[in-house]
């Protein structure tokens, strides 16, 4: 009896433990067993049984009845044992890996009748996770990178993410040696069988790149490839000591005596590389190694092969291994293969264009080095953004369903020929635009400024400049205005999907800040840049204001109490009439200051605001039309303005005694402008080109220099008279990657600005207004008698054209200057492009200076400044940015930058 009673058992056993192997990792807790004590005998043969109890025992958190459930049996099931059925149950618990252990125990059998225990062992939850031997910000950004949360079961694929997590953390920064333990602390303060896990983490040194060797490069030197290798570079090096570094694969390192052989110091590139184990530039690279960018820069090295004609170019073998110093060296071994050439270029199948306009339009002659990646280009099947490829050539005449296919006919040698066919198709012809995404923008806005036009002919240049037109309303994130062509080749039409994502464009903003003479001034303004005048009735579209119809309706108040104050308003509406897209401004404005009596041995002014004051009242209309000539990037604008300037006892005009009295200023201002930047906030290709005349009616002119000369100054300046030029052209220029990809780059902006205010006769009075002031940070000065404020970074405003005259004191006979000029250079490079908060960090060089006349007038006699700054694009605050600049003109002999440096704030617009 008990040897077939442990029969039963072993085959019961066997058959648990058969299921539970195969149904677990290696790794997997001990298995269940059944506990042989409680086991009564069993028959020789297997024999069905109902389930007519089950337990659970051991489980302090969870639910019984749930995993009961989960288990998948319950009572009258009918189970056969000897067999596999509680194996399957064991597997099916093991799967919710809540449980360290687990075993059945058969508790009693009552004829065909069998009732089960299942014994658990819970394993504990997480109540909270350190990280030891590290800084509190890289604590912080760990909590989010290993992916723990309190409350969930711990097991050990959770320690080893965790583990692997933090490792490519530190990896990433150059810690290749980091050591780690994980222990576990038990914490019954958050919750009932819970453990802390804490990570004690040894980071070691930074390892960095010392030297990346190449080898098999016989027509490439290093300093090419090295220059491919974006992400991996060396570290900066200066010593006296040569570096021991060695290449594993071999190779003559290059010597002094090579460097002389070869008249080395005739060639920068041979000079640097004999210096190379002495002194190495490398300011702005980190050198930190990055496995997965150091596989893409692999991969460019082999594209820059093929580009140069070697298309068999591989890499053989590569190793990271420590360098002398601690650091790390990397070897890349090539095989560069031969190089090849273009041999004759063929074309079949082109009816629309000739093959001469096409051997034109693709730019490769038999002999040039074979360069698959340009070849495509060129041929269009690799997109660009340039559009002088051939399938844009096609595409942008309506052949949507063009291809061109290249084929190898012949490999001779070094030399491939080609035959590039040719599949025309027809002319595609729009059927259906449709427009998706634009929540609160009516369609027709965005509708008016397409170029895809249901009946026209399909254009792949149209679908490029209308996604421009889009980006620049202002009220869509430039980056996701797609365009999605779904051709019908059946009937050989086009439809055509726009989607669209809106982004807040209306802007507050409030502010206070000190300026000038009137102190402390405080701002609000409001700027509502996609209004619905049409809709102002509705009381159901002021949501807070009616809005869709993309007009810009201003509003903005500045004051600092009785003494200064100043308000705005202006409506644009781009589209008057809605056919054209003739754009419409009138705006309104007065302002008021008041100054009293100027003391000159104080240098401030006296007396109350109703005694002494200056106003001015005007309002401006204006009518733009887009041109279509020389293109359609071209605007003609047509503005008239009217102020008048009232001035009581007001001595702001030093040495001039017009004080009293009305002054009248009607002028009309005529603007060509040429404007194809690709982005309105961040832009990074294009340019903006204006040029502007202001002028008045020439009332000297009409009066002898006898009877002008005979009239008071209060005479000569009731109606001013001046003509005004401005020419202002800004070029956005990428660097680095390409445009039109999602990856960030550099963009380089040069910008050149010049004024000039003259008069009509030469016996007038030039006019006291709109001169130019240059200077400051454009904020803190104020233009209320209509002068144009040039800020320059680094400077205080300055009243002389003398580079070296840097007194803040205005002189008495200071109106302003007539003549300006000035230049810049940016440098920006994006934080964040993100329509919610656009980031740009830049570094900036400016010269520039004022003139009081053409006697005086010396363009290369410039203040100079260099600097940084961060802008900030905010929806609902616009701009918020700062500069600091170095006013290299400003520093003295022995004082350093400790006088020449100023910080410059911005809110709400870019200062000239």
């Amino acid at each position: 009896m008990k040897r077939c009673f442990r029969r039963h058992v072993v085959w019961i056993l066997c058959v648990f433990w058969g299921h539970h192997l195969l149904a677990q990792q290696l790794s997997a807790p001990s298995a269940a067993a059944v506990d042989t004590t409680q086991i009564p005998a069993l028959p020789s043969n297997p024999k069905s049984y109902r389930i007519a109890g089950i337990t659970v025992s051991g489980a302090r958190y969870l639910d019984p009845q749930l995993l009961v459930s989960v288990s998948g049996i319950s009572v009258g099931d009918r189970i056969i044992l000897p067999g596999d059925g509680l194996a399957k149950v064991i597997q099916n618990l093991w799967k919710q890996h809540l449980f360290s252990n687990i075993q059945i125990y058969v508790t009693r059998i009552d004829g065909d009748d069998i009732y089960l225990d299942i014994h658990v062992t819970e394993r504990p939850r997480l109540a909270n996770f350190y990280f030891r031997g590290v800084s509190k910000t890289e604590a912080d950004e760990l909590k989010t990178k290993t992916d723990l949360h309190q409350g969930s079961v711990v097991t050990d694929n959770m320690k080893i993410n965790a583990e692997m997590a933090i490792r490519k953390y530190f990896q990433d920064k150059g810690y290749r040696n980091i050591t780690m333990q994980i222990s576990e602390r038990p914490d019954t303060a958050v919750m009932l069988n819970a453990v802390d896990l804490i990570f004690n983490i040894h980071k070691g040194k930074k390892v960095k790149i010392s030297e990346i060797f190449f080898a098999g490069n016989d027509h490439v030197p290093d300093a090419k490839l090295k220059a491919q290798m974006k992400n991996t570079k060396e570290g900066m090096r200066l010593t006296l000591h040569p570096a021991r570094d060695v290449n594993v694969y071999g190779g003559h390192p290059y010597s002094f005596s090579d460097y002389l052989h070869e008249w080395g110091f005739l060639y920068p590139s041979k000079t640097l590389r004999v210096l190379e184990p002495y002194f190495r530039f490398k300011l702005f690279n980190s050198a930190k190694f990055n496995q997965s960018k150091y596989e893409e820069d692999k991969a460019k090295i082999i594209e820059y092969y093929n580009s140069l004609g070697y298309r068999d170019a591989t890499i053989v073998d590569d190793t990271i291994y420590q360098a002398p110093n601690g650091n790390i060296d990397i070897a890349i071994k090539v095989n560069e293969g031969d190089k090849y050439y273009f041999g004759n270029i063929t074309w079949s199948g082109n009816t629309k264009y000739p093959d001469t306009l096409l051997n034109a339009i693709l730019r490769i002659h038999k002999g040039d080095p074979y360069n698959l990646d340009l070849f495509n280009k060129r041929l269009g099947i690799t997109p660009t953004q340039q559009g002088d490829d051939i399938s844009s050539l096609y595409l942008n005449d309506g052949y949507l369903f063009f291809r061109v296919t290249p084929v190898e006919t012949q490999v001779y040698h070094d030399t491939i020929d080609y035959d590039i066919r040719i599949t025309e198709g027809p002319q595609a012809t729009i059927n259906k635009v449709t427009i998706s995404g634009n929540d609160r923008t009516n369609e027709h806005v965005i509708r008016r400024e397409l170029r895809t036009i249901p009946g026209e002919k399909f254009s792949r240049a149209d679908l490029i400049r209308s996604q421009r037109d889009i980006a620049q309303l202002g009220m869509f994130d430039p980056q996701k205005v797609n365009v999605n062509p779904q051709p019908n080749p059946d009937n050989g039409t086009v439809d055509i999907g726009w989607s669209v994502v809106e982004k807040p464009s209306d802007q507050l903003e409030l502010s206070a800040g000190w300026g000038g003479y009137i102190g402390l001034t405080g701002t609000l303004g409001l700027s509502f840049n996609n209004f619905s005048l049409r809709n102002i009735t509705n009381p159901h579209a002021w949501t807070p204001l009616p809005s869709g119809d993309g007009q810009k309706l201003s509003l903005r108040y500045q004051s600092n109490g009785k003494f200064y104050h100043s308000y705005s308003f202006s409506f644009t509406e781009p589209w008057l009439g809605g056919k054209k897209p003739n754009n419409f401004t009138v705006s309104l404005y007065n302002s008021f200051i008041a100054s009293g009596v100027y003391n000159p041995y104080t240098g401030f002014f006296g007396g109350s605001a109703d005694s002494s004051f200056l106003r001015s009242t005007g309002f401006t209309v204006a009518l733009g039309k887009r041109l279509t000539w020389p293109d359609d990037y071209f605007t003609l604008t047509g503005a008239v303005n009217f102020v008048r300037y009232t001035l009581k006892n007001y001595q702001f005009f030093y040495g001039n005694p017009l004080n009293n009295g009305d002054i009248n200023e009607l002028s009309l201002k005529l603007t060509l402008a040429r404007s194809s930047v690709d982005a309105p906030i961040y832009p990074r290709s294009g340019s903006n080109i204006v040029l502007s005349g202001e002028f008045t009616p020439p009332y000297s002119l009409f009066e002898s220099q006898s009877v002008y000369e005979g009239k008071t100054l209060a005479q000569k300046f009731k109606y001013i008279e001046y003509q005004k030029y401005r020419f202002d052209a800004e070029w956005y220029v990428p660097l680095g990657r390409p445009h039109g990809t999602d990856q960030k780059q550099f963009v380089l902006k040069l910008a050149a600005k010049y004024g000039f205010l003259g008069k009509y006769s030469s016996h007038a009075l030039l006019s006291p207004f709109e001169r130019f002031e240059l200077g400051g940070d454009g904020l803190s000065n104020y233009a209320i008698y209509g002068k144009e404020i040039i800020s320059q970074r680094g400077y205080e405003v300055y009243y002389s054209s003398d580079p070296k005259d840097n007194t803040q004191t205005q002189p008495l006979s200071y109106q302003g200057f007539t003549i300006f000029n000035k230049y810049t250079v940016e440098l920006r490079y994006p934080i964040t492009l993100n329509p919610s908060s656009t980031i740009f960090a830049l570094l900036f060089f400016d010269a520039a200076n004022g003139y009081e006349n053409f006697q005086k007038y010396n363009p290369f006699l410039l203040r100079r400044d260099a600097g940084i700054g961060m802008r900030f694009y905010l929806p609902m605050f616009g701009l918020l940015g700062f500069d600091y600049g170095i006013g290299f003109d400003r520093m003295q002999p022995g004082q350093g930058l400790r006088n020449a440096t100023k910080f410059s704030f911005m809110l709400g617009y870019e200062p000239e």
